[in-house]
């Protein structure tokens, strides 16, 4: 038996907030600087917004270990955030997302065009998200009102370790019988989301401008001005330097091109590893 190199992609394995619903990833954001606050706690989205695409205990954690965060929680609270404080931050966070998810469940503008290319081209629709399954039922629900199905669901709680660990992706490639993960591609608005897919041995696309990165609604996107969009897209792709993905496109309406790029190159021989 000889290995055979995927000559196209088989798969694209899609994040959710910020890549396909929700443009600016305001769900789970907004609702970190409600929990905290709860506990007298004060979070600015900025800084919310900061370990975005991590499980969201972890993302919790990652936020109480930043000094000033932790300092206004021993103010507040008396004492460190421990392990115990984070989890009572995650048991107030979860119902509060699960209360607020569908205020920021519309689907990405152009999403379902480019997604139904994807599937014209012969590509399966695999996703994961930093959301656990109870919040992704009620996302997958929200989004099957507008139309989206993906083939595939991981949540970050139905494997043992989420990003920037591959195991999400490599579920959705047993679940969906790919053969190969270079015939893979990982759409994510998340250095985490990138981190993923780049470690599960895939192509990576990074999005710069629906997302976490630049923070902003559809409408404010719009607005701005040719100068600022171009200053926003070379910030948001500095901060996608170290995850390395192979592309930077503005919003998922862009990706068709992208996949046509990539079997390309997979055609010519090359890889996502040697990339």
């Amino acid at each position: 038996m000889q290995y055979q190199h995927p000559d196209r992609l088989q798969c694209a394995i899609l994040d959710w907030a910020g890549t396909v619903v929700d443009f600016g990833s305001f769900a789970p954001t907004q609702i970190f600087v409600e929990a905290f606050a709860e506990f007298g706690v004060a979070v600015s989205l900025e800084e919310a917004r900061g370990p975005m695409g991590m499980g969201k205990w972890d993302h919790i954690r990652t936020l109480c270990d930043i000094p000033a965060i932790a300092e206004r929680f021993e103010q507040a609270v008396g004492h460190a955030p421990s392990d115990d404080d984070v989890t009572a931050l995650y048991e107030r966070f979860m119902p509060l997302q699960i209360e607020k998810i569908a205020e920021h469940s519309a689907l990405i503008p152009g999403a379902l065009e480019a997604i139904a290319e994807l599937r014209q081209r012969g590509l399966k629709v695999g996703s994961c998200s930093g959301y656990p399954a109870v919040v992704m039922d009620k996302v997958v629900a929200l989004a099957e009102r507008n139309g989206y199905v993906a083939d595939q669901v991981v949540a970050t709680d139905e494997v043992p370790n989420g990003r920037p660990h591959p195991a999400q992706a490599l579920a959705n490639v047993i679940a969906l019988g790919v053969s190969d993960v270079a015939a893979c591609v990982k759409v994510d608005d998340t250095t985490p989301g990138i981190l993923e897919g780049r470690s599960a041995g895939m192509w990576t696309v990074a999005l710069t401008c629906s997302g976490n990165a630049l923070g902003l609604t559809h409408e404010a996107f719009r607005a701005l001005t040719a100068e600022k969009l171009a200053q926003e897209r070379a910030r948001v792709a500095r901060l996608f330097e170290a995850s390395r993905p192979h592309y930077l496109i503005d919003t998922i309406a862009d990706l068709p091109g992208v996949i046509d790029d990539i079997n390309a190159r997979l055609a010519r021989g090359e890889t996502p590893q040697a990339s």
